[in-house]
């Protein structure tokens, strides 16, 4: 006998937003066929984290925000995220639950170039959307998987052709000011063979109190030869519970650079995967997470060889105070059948209080002879020689405890490909830091 569950979304709410929405019927059918599965998936058994316990229930209700002329009528504190994606015109902008902003520029648009909401896109990208739409992350994972098929709105479909290199990054915002606003962007990027393209984007809250749930979903095809730079920072607040899946398909001799920060101050979850199918493919990720108050993170980084020769580095940065724990996870696995694949990870915890939490969990799966893997971890507090040796030259000893948690997340924060994002990145490792 099956035990269904009960869900924080029901039929007629997922009716209603393909009705507002005006999407074909195959996505339409797809979303309730989705939302019967959660029922009866259970949720994510992740390592050392109880998620059951975690505020899942508020999802929010669909509501679809007025669109703006510009960026520019954007409030001032969320314009200062921009930088220059406005005036070179490739810039999207979601605001809970709708695409309000889309802009691309023309000597990009004439090269081919799809850059738009992926609601809009439906309609006239829908058979290219429908052969990748939740096929990197399955619907039957479990029962966020399931629910974020049924429930996804707003969200981004970035398409590149053939041999086309997109010179300038693009910009997507996903700003979060209402509560009661559903906000389960989807981010579909399809790069055909021999394209190469840069996107970026950020997620973080406006003006807005109470609790809600981010559930979102990455997926990444890239086609043979084709190389995606793909970087992310989420600065969510207290009352926003974040989960993320990320997973990149990538093809004979293609390339995934993830860059990602984890940044929220609510419990998180993030799951962050390559699929070297193709021989030669190569995957490098670099992630960090600052962890404050009483937060709990899971963050995990995977690499899983498929194709012969392929090649996978990850490195993971972690900065815990206060109350907060995370755990660290990452994971190389080589199938049978991908000889000379290579795959190093290290994962680093550094804690400033003695009552943070850090686990560092390197596992290899391998089950290929001719392959070489590697790990390393460490959990451990900051280092009080360090911090003497510098005191002795003069520098106070803040500033001597700001410069080692720079130099210790740097491998991550230095790889951001839009400066002003960098910029960004370390005002908000200063203000969860408390320096």
């Amino acid at each position: 006998m099956t035990m269904q569950t009960v869900l924080p979304v029901d039929l007629s709410a997922v009716a209603a937003l393909s009705s507002l929405t005006g999407e074909p019927e195959w996505m339409a059918a797809l979303r309730r066929e989705s939302l019967e599965l959660a029922a009866n998936l259970p949720l994510p058994k992740l390592e050392k984290t109880r998620i059951e316990r975690w505020p899942l229930d508020d999802f929010g209700s669909y509501k679809e925000s007025p669109r703006l002329k510009s960026a520019m009528d954007l409030p001032a504190e969320v314009r200062r995220f921009i930088g220059d994606a406005e005036k070179a015109g490739n810039l999207l902008v979601q605001r809970n639950s709708s695409v309000v902003y889309a802009a691309l520029s023309d000597d990009v648009a004439a090269k081919g170039v799809v850059f738009t909401g992926l609601s809009e896109a439906l309609a006239e990208h829908g058979e290219l959307i429908r052969r990748h739409f939740m096929k990197a992350v399955a619907r039957d994972e479990n029962r966020l998987t399931a629910l974020h098929a049924a429930m996804w709105s707003g969200g981004v479909f970035l398409y590149v052709p053939k041999n086309v290199k997109v010179e300038v990054p693009l910009q997507a915002l996903f700003l979060s000011d209402d509560a009661s606003a559903s906000f389960c962007p989807h981010v579909l990027i399809v790069a055909d063979e021999n394209s190469e393209v840069t996107y970026v984007d950020n997620y973080f809250n406006y003006n807005a109190s109470g609790k809600l749930v981010h559930n979102g979903v990455v997926e990444i095809f890239a086609k043979p030869g084709a190389h995606v730079q793909f970087a992310s920072v989420h600065d969510l607040s207290a009352g926003v519970t974040d989960l993320t899946y990320r997973r990149a398909v990538l093809e004979n001799g293609a390339r995934i650079d993830w860059i990602i920060g984890e940044m929220n101050n609510g419990h998180s979850m993030s799951d962050t995967a390559s699929i070297l199918k193709g021989e030669g493919s190569v995957s490098d990720a670099k992630v960090i997470c600052v962890g404050t108050g009483d937060q709990r993170m899971n963050i995990t980084t995977r690499a899983v060889h498929i194709g012969r020769h392929t090649v996978s580095d990850m490195i993971t940065r972690a900065v815990m105070r206060d109350n907060s724990t995370a755990i660290i996870n990452g994971i190389t696995k080589i199938e049978k059948g991908a000889t000379y694949a290579s795959g190093e990870q290290t994962e680093r915890v550094l804690m400033l209080s003695p009552t943070a939490r850090g686990d560092a969990n390197p596992m290899l799966l391998i089950d290929e002879d001719e392959v070489k893997a590697g790990h390393a971890a460490s959990v451990g507090q900051v280092n009080p020689e360090h911090v003497f040796y510098m005191m002795s030259r003069g520098i106070t000893r803040e500033a001597a405890l700001r410069l080692i948690i720079y130099g210790f997340l740097a491998p991550v924060v230095s790889e951001i490909p839009i400066r002003i994002l960098e910029e960004q990145l370390k005002l908000v490792v200063e203000r969860k830091l408390g320096q």
